[in-house]
């Protein structure tokens, strides 16, 4: 899943409950967290791992894959719920300003 795509599941009535179970996640986790493999791109697959896994690090490397900490996935519910009322943004264009939060800002 990209962050296009991980835009468009939310922006389209998807849910938090729902999306960590499909993903295998804990829905009780303290905390799920976004990553991607470097180099970063906007494109790349991004996967979600729980901080009780990840123990905050930002590097979690799992089956030989160094996998790097872009952000805390409550700051993305955040930022999805905010974006709701700018139904004017196409997916691509909130990707863009996610991603480029994600990499400049977090």
């Amino acid at each position: 899943m990209t962050i296009i795509e991980l835009i468009h599941y939310f922006r389209t009535n998807g849910n938090q409950e729902d999306f960590f179970k499909n993903n295998s996640l804990e829905t009780d986790s303290e905390v799920v967290e976004i990553y991607m493999c470097k180099p970063f791109n906007i494109n790349n697959e991004i996967s979600f791992f729980e901080i009780e896994k990840t123990q905050g690090n930002i590097e979690y490397e799992i089956d030989n894959v160094k996998y790097y900490n872009l952000i805390d996935f409550y700051y993305f519910i955040d930022f999805i719920n905010e974006s709701k009322a700018n139904k004017g943004l196409s997916d691509e264009k909130l990707a863009e300003i996610f991603y480029n939060y994600c990499i400049n800002d977090a």
